[in-house]
């Protein structure tokens, strides 16, 4: 049995340190990115689609055994298409292609209490080019880690950060190769913390994330075991309440005849070190409700449910991001996403400012548009667990997944004439706003039928109709003569010769520009600006300006 302490999100576990900033340094990076978990890999992919060199630093040596976050949203699938990532994150999800529902039951060989056994549609298509894959995270890692390294990036795993400072043109990290023990001083001009919920990079910097903080303690184990007469339909996953064990959680993984239960412990009785081999096989065979099964143990990791958004996500020169900023319950998946869209969110900001044509300004931006949901969802997903576990009837599930996952709004000053107030209206709203996400068209580009979010990852995207090739000329003359990254296409009809075919003629009534204004937006897939007139650079000019806090 291999034990994973710490698991699943202490990325890193320096201790860090204040001390006056050094002067020599053995390389320079732009971005150093602290943890390789989904936030970080997701960082690391990002900032190199828009041409930013990043250095990631990892203390595990490699992805885990362990399955952890398993559903990858709409939303997320999204913003990876443009990489090229759906077919292989589809491939990885196909072993839980079968699965659906969530069942109770005292073990897994007696009675199932179906909680709720309808499959919630996968794909929205009216909202949307992404679905949802059931994926776990261990063969979802590999993907991004391939990606990214492709793009640029450097990841060194098995090394850690030991210490950090900070002085106003940017940070000094020591770095440790935990196979060797050779140490390096690496200057960065930002850094990002997705170091996991305990967060050491967090806690040096004196943030703090109100909240309930720990509510449970819990060990995960994964185990092979002939199952095919117990297992006859496959749950998303089993909520198993015994006698012996209170509550367990059971799941399938990937692999054929390999599972995972988890179980809680009180750490003021218990330890992960007292969860041994026996001690494994045993919670395993009462889950299943088998005495006489035959179990191999392959890992056992501990890990703390926890519930708390930082107050803060930057300081300085260093960012928060993924469960460093924000941890709540498992229900409605949306941690692990949450992570990977922070990490959309900084990205583009980070390479405005670092390739030059973004202020400080814009970082702020980051804070002020993904904290405000993080608060939201985190009481919203507490809801939620308290709705499905407790058995209270008197307490309601008011998380409407759809408007979760596709319904953030933003405000703050990365955008131009914002009008909302809310985090999240009664729907998704497939109108153009700014601080919206860009409401989904169906087009043919090139032959090929696309989601319009398949054009925003690296530049910003200016969209007009039939009659706005004035603004395609703009946004082209803008990028000849500033560092701005503008591409222009002009959506409408065949016979129009536009860029992008309209395939469901809703251009006019979700843009709500007709044919000659235009939307202006971010790489994120926001919309930044919008106008309803006829072409004019200045204005466009000037909205960029003001989106960039330039």
């Amino acid at each position: 049995m291999r034990f994973s302490p710490g698991f699943p999100c202490d990325a890193t576990m320096p201790t860090t340190r204040k001390e006056s900033a050094v002067t020599t340094y053995d390389e320079h990076v732009p971005v150093l990115i602290v943890g390789g978990g989904y936030a970080g890999l997701a960082s690391s992919m990002f900032l190199s689609q828009h041409g930013v060199r990043s250095l990631l630093v990892d203390r595990h040596p490699g992805v885990s055994i362990q399955g952890r976050a398993r559903g990858i949203n709409q939303r997320t699938l999204e913003i990876y298409r443009p990489l090229g990532l759906e077919p292989a994150i589809t491939e990885a999800g196909k072993p839980f292609d079968d699965e659906g529902g969530v069942a109770r039951c005292s073990s897994l060989a007696g009675e199932w209490e179906w909680l709720f056994d309808e499959e919630a549609p996968r794909f929205w298509p009216d909202l949307s080019a992404g679905q949802f894959v059931m994926a776990d995270q261990n063969t979802v890692e590999p993907i991004l880690i391939e990606k990214a390294v492709e793009l640029g990036a450097e990841q060194r795993f098995h090394t850690q950060m030991t210490s950090f400072t900070q002085d106003p043109d940017g940070v000094t990290a020591v770095i440790e190769n935990r196979d060797s023990g050779e140490t390096r001083t690496v200057r960065a001009d930002y850094m990002i913390g997705a170091d996991g919920h305990r967060s050491p990079i967090r806690e040096e910097l004196g943030i703090n994330r109100p909240g309930p903080g720990i509510t449970q303690y819990w060990v995960s184990i994964v185990f092979e075991a002939d199952l095919s007469d117990v297992i006859k339909k496959k749950a998303l996953f089993w909520i198993v309440l015994s006698q012996e064990l209170g509550f367990a959680s059971f799941v399938t993984t990937a692999t054929p005849g390999r599972w995972a239960v988890s179980v809680t412990y009180d750490p003021a009785k218990d330890s992960p070190e007292a969860f041994t081999d026996e001690r494994c096989v045993s919670i395993a065979r009462t889950v299943v409700g088998k005495d006489d099964l035959d179990v191999s143990i392959l890992d056992v990791g501990a890990w703390e449910q926890a519930v708390g958004v930082a107050d803060h996500y930057r300081e300085d020169r260093v960012f928060l991001a993924g469960d460093a900023a924000h941890v709540w319950p498992p229900a409605g998946a949306m941690g692990a996403n949450t992570g990977v869209q922070d990490a959309h969110n900084l990205a583009w900001k980070l390479a405005a400012t670092v390739n030059g044509y973004g202020s400080d300004d814009l970082l702020d931006a980051y804070e002020a548009e993904r904290r405000p949901v993080a608060v939201e969802l985190s009481q919203l997903i507490i809801r939620r667990q308290e709705a499905r576990f407790s058995g209270n009837p008197e307490v309601k599930d008011d998380l409407d997944d759809v408007v979760a996952t596709l319904g953030q709004h933003y405000l703050s000053t990365a955008m131009v004439g914002a009008e909302h107030e809310q985090v999240f209206g009664r729907e998704v709203e497939q109108h153009a706003r700014p601080g919206f996400r860009a409401p989904h068209l169906w087009l043919d580009h090139n032959g090929n039928r696309i989601g319009v979010h398949d054009l925003f990852h690296n530049s910003f995207v200016l969209l007009t109709g039939n009659d706005g090739a004035g603004w395609v000329e703009a946004a082209t003359a803008i990028t000849e003569s500033t560092e701005i990254p503008v591409r222009g296409y002009q959506v409408g009809s065949a016979e129009a010769h536009a860029n992008l075919i309209d395939l469901d003629n809703e251009w006019e009534n979700r843009y709500e520009v007709g044919t000659s204004g235009a939307v202006l937006v971010r790489p994120d897939g926001y919309v930044a600006w919008r106008s309803t007139d006829a072409a004019d650079k200045n204005a466009l000019g000037d909205a960029l300006n003001q989106v960039l806090g330039r």
